[in-house]
């Protein structure tokens, strides 16, 4: 065991368990900085740091760097952070399964034992991002959307499955359970853990705090807990999973100091969209969050899950919550066993981290304040979550925003009609084949000065909308009956999303306000698309035994299924007659959703305006049917009488939201519905498995695929050379993101990737997605850099990048052309490179723009080396391991310079 500095001591873990520790308390009193003052998320690094120093990975000065940490001035220096496991989702998780795989055969064609290959800290991957919101309205919704889910993703299920009966410390939750997010914070989170170790010469158990890190970049929502965590690439991913560490520039931590309480009708989505736009504001990008005072301590776990959870909007790489109280007591309200919940309690006292700090004791890089009683009920949008209105306000800005320019956020219609509404019949029937507006279009009908990532938002959506599979299924996807439509029609209304649907308080809301609709006669007109999809099943457990889901099935928010859905853009097609009259008459049609994230078109490509709000208020502007309108002074429909209904009239008290909660909410329902994943999903028994150590890998597949990464691996370390004449495939301007240079969504037929799978024999409407097909590096390679509208600033006046040299004088595809040097560089070493100036790309996806680079030699770093330049600059390098010959002077002298960046 690792002791660099003396601290293990002993604390009292519960049952008359004898716990060892790291002591931070032992550190400072040795002079080595002074740890109680600094920031309580800090201090859960310092401990990990502390806890693996082993002069190696993690040295001395690591220790002492961070145990002196300047809040005004923190060091540039990297901090090793070694996590205490790391949690996936399934579109992101395969392709990190894919590699352990490869990983053992590579070590099985060497002779070794393949179990040699394992992640070293706990791995759990939770499917959630596959379903899509095909049906709805009916009662039979949840489990036709389930078979739609197994009918599009039943191979990389069966790959799935493999991974989990060959792993040990990998588990997986299968479809149908939860939201990761949502299952990590109500199961998986166990706030200290805990390994067995040696002190001395004796047997002991060595405490430390559970922290992660995960390919989901709301990973934060487990802040809420007081969990150290948030999103990160594949690539650190995999590197925290064989447990080297996560490496990151020594943050500022943001205090946010929290007073006072919140207002009757005010919920927690209205506490994070103001916090939301709030820290936007004040720029905390790449920082660390901290709430604290007594405020913070006033709010219940999930209400700070909540607020963790938006950290990606806000900007922030963790919006934390030290442990308290109230930390505890979720731990017990959810299931956890009594010893866990001491251990956690004794191992943060005993490192003087219990309670929540006070205005004065904890040094921060910035001091806000907020006062809980300033926040207001209101929604965010309809272009960015951090554009909030409130409440009264929602019906003015929208209509001004309809005339407003679009370079100024608005949609710059003239000479508009408000009153104008559009008769559509809606008979049902499910389309036929063609009938579907496509997501996969080469025109995205982005006008001068419409936001960027509308073209990314339209085609990335994971799960992309297929009319064939609808017109093959006997079931009814739409609603009957006509509707008028206009401007500022509300067509999809959502309850969805792990940020809002992990907090009782307001789905219990929604399910009240649904009741008081339902019976004073209220209904939701047919061309409204609801859904609820919540992030555990334990929402089903409460809203059966509070009796309120009849309610919202009464008003068309049946259950749709267990995952992310509408707020990932899995919100499923919208009638083609309500789709053709949009179009037609250009309406701005608009969704509202309890999600985090509304950029135009990922919703649906065909709604331009998306409005965040709290679970009670995607049912109200339900009912009402428009968002051009003020709810408070304004009715949101007629009753069964004909007589105005506001919404004052069916918004729950706090007495009422309180009084359901507790007759909902038990400890033993989590302990059961968190065990027998695979007895309670017949149909994820039903898929068949592959067994064994090593994966049988089958070249008929266009799912899942065997990198080349170790192909010709051999024992002999290679060497990093200087990168010479290096030749630029792309340079690009602002604001390139990981949805440019890996999409998710749809595949162009005509895309590198498209043309690839036809040659495969594959039909285009069997292409799925690029996020479904992440297990193929055949697919994803050719994918890299696939979004129609990305300009290469070295062929001005044309988009979808691309390619050219001044060696070729014809134009090809980037991605094509990353193909071809796939074959030149296994003779010669020519250094590819992409550049881009401010804004670069920010994500888990990143790391396929070094397979584009060197598709067959995936670098061990993520490859992104940054540079001042007139801005940022990122290259996308080849590091190549022993496996290509050095130029010669000679061709050196062949090949053509870099070309002069524009903005140099």
């Amino acid at each position: 065991m690792n002791d660099e500095f003396n601290t293990i001591q002993k604390f009292d873990a519960g049952s008359g368990q004898v716990g060892f520790f790291h002591s931070l308390p032992a550190l400072e009193k040795q002079g080595i900085g002074p740890v109680s003052r600094l920031p309580i998320s800090i201090r859960i690094v310092l401990e990990s740091v502390l806890r693996n120093c082993d002069g190696k990975k993690v040295r001395r000065r690591d220790v002492e760097t961070l145990a002196n940490w300047k809040a005004k001035k923190p060091a540039s220096e990297e901090i090793p952070f070694v996590v205490a496991r790391i949690v996936l989702q399934d579109f992101t998780g395969v392709p990190l399964v894919v590699d352990l795989a490869a990983m053992r055969s590579a070590v099985k064609r060497l002779g070794g034992d393949p179990k040699i290959i394992e992640p070293l800290v706990p791995v759990d991957l939770v499917v959630d991002h596959s379903v899509q919101v095909d049906f709805f309205g009916s009662a039979q919704a949840l489990r036709l959307n389930l078979d739609m889910e197994f009918k599009r993703n039943r191979e990389r299920y069966e790959f799935l499955k493999w991974g989990q009966q060959a792993f040990k410390t990998f588990q997986l939750i299968p479809p149908g359970i939860g939201i990761v997010h949502q299952v990590n914070l109500e199961y998986l989170a166990k706030g200290v853990l805990s390994q067995k170790s040696k002190t001395g010469n004796k047997d002991s158990e060595i405490f430390y705090p559970d922290t992660l890190v995960g390919t989901d970049s709301h990973t934060t929502m487990i802040n809420g807990l007081g969990v150290v965590g948030w999103g990160v690439g594949g690539i650190e991913a995999e590197a925290g999973m064989l447990g080297q560490p996560v490496y990151f520039l020594t943050p500022e931590v943001v205090g946010v100091h929290l007073t006072g309480q919140l207002r009757e009708g005010v919920t927690a989505t209205d506490l994070v969209l103001h916090v939301t736009q709030m820290l936007r504001a004040q720029k905390v990008v790449g920082k660390f969050v901290e709430f604290y005072g007594v405020g913070a301590a006033s709010l219940p776990v999930p209400e700070r899950a909540t607020i963790g959870n938006m950290s990606p909007e806000y900007g922030a790489t963790m919006g934390f919550f030290p442990v308290d109280k109230e930390s505890v007591a979720y731990l017990r309200a959810t299931g956890r066993s009594e010893q866990q919940c001491v251990a956690f309690e004794n191992y943060f006292r005993a490192q003087e981290m219990f309670g929540m700090p006070g205005k004065g004791e904890i040094d921060y890089s910035v001091d806000l304040e907020l006062n809980l009683a300033d926040v207001q009920p209101g929604v965010a949008g309809p272009k960015r979550p951090q554009d909030r209105i409130n409440l009264p306000a929602l019906g003015e800005t929208f209509r001004s925003l309809l005339q407003k320019p679009v370079k100024d956020g608005g949609y710059g219609i003239k000479d508009i009609d408000l009153g104008a509404k559009h008769l559509v019949q809606l008979n049902g029937s499910p389309p036929n084949d063609g009938d579907m507006p496509s997501t996969d279009k080469a025109e995205s009908a982005i006008e001068p000065g419409e936001e960027r990532n509308k073209a990314e938002m339209i085609t990335n959506r994971p799960t992309p909308d297929t009319a064939k599979e609808l017109s093959d299924s006997t079931a009814d996807p739409f609603r009957h009956g006509q509707s008028r439509i206009g401007h500022g029609s509300v067509l999809i209304a959502a309850i969805t999303s792990c940020t809002n649907t992990s907090n009782p308080s307001v789905m219990l809301a929604a399910g009240l306000l649904a009741k008081k609709a339902v019976e004073r006669g209220l209904r939701v007109d047919p061309a409204v698309k609801t859904s609820l999809a919540p992030g555990s099943r334990v929402v089903t457990d409460y809203l059966d035994k509070t009796g309120l889901q009849k309610y919202l099935d009464q008003l068309g928010f049946n259950l749709v299924g267990y995952g992310c859905t509408t707020c990932i853009g899995n919100s499923g097609p919208l009638h083609p007659k309500i789709e053709k009259a949009i179009n037609e008459y250009d309406l701005v049609a608009a969704s509202v959703l309890s999600g985090n994230r509304n950029f135009e078109a990922r919703v649906h490509q065909n709604i331009k305006a998306n409005f965040l709000m709290s679970p009670p208020l995607v049912v109200a502007f339900a009912l009402a049917g428009r968002v051009d309108v003020d709810l408070t002074n304004e009715p949101i429909g007629k009753d069964k009488d004909g007589k105005k209904t506001f919404l004052r009239d069916v918004w729950p008290s706090l007495k009422e939201v309180r009084d359901a909660m507790q007759t909902a909410l038990r400890p033993e329902i989590f302990r059961k519905l968190y065990r027998d994943f695979a007895d309670q999903n017949p149909k994820w028994n039903e898929i068949p498995s592959r067994t064994g150590e090593v994966y049988q890998w089958d070249e008929k597949s266009d799912y899942i695929h065997e990198p080349p990464f170790f192909a010709n691996f051999s024992m002999k370390a290679g060497g990093i050379e200087e990168i010479r004449g290096g030749r630029a495939l792309g340079i690009f301007g602002d604001s390139v993101t990981t949805d440019h240079i890996s999409p998710a969504g749809a595949i162009k037929p005509t895309s590198p990737a498209g043309q690839y799978l036809v040659s495969r024999g594959i039909k285009p409407e069997d292409f799925n997605s690029y996020g479904s097909r992440r297990g193929n590096d055949l697919v994803m390679t050719r994918g890299t850099f696939a979004n129609v509208r990305i300009k290469n600033l070295m062929v001005p006046g044309t988009e979808a990048l691309p390619f050219t040299s001044r060696a070729e004088s014809e134009c090809r595809s980037l991605t094509r052309r990353c193909v071809m040097r796939e074959r030149k560089c296994r003779s010669s070493f020519w250094p590819a490179m992409n550049m881009a100036p401010v804004r670069r790309a920010i994500g888990r996806r990143r790391e396929r723009a070094c397979w584009a680079c060197e598709p067959w030699s995936r670098p061990a770093s993520n490859g992104f080396i940054d540079l001042t330049w007139s801005g940022w600059v990122y290259y996308l390098c080849s590091f190549l391991r022993g496996r290509t010959r050095k130029r010669s002077n000679s061709t050196a002298q062949k090949r053509s310079p870099l070309p002069v960046c524009p903005n140099r």
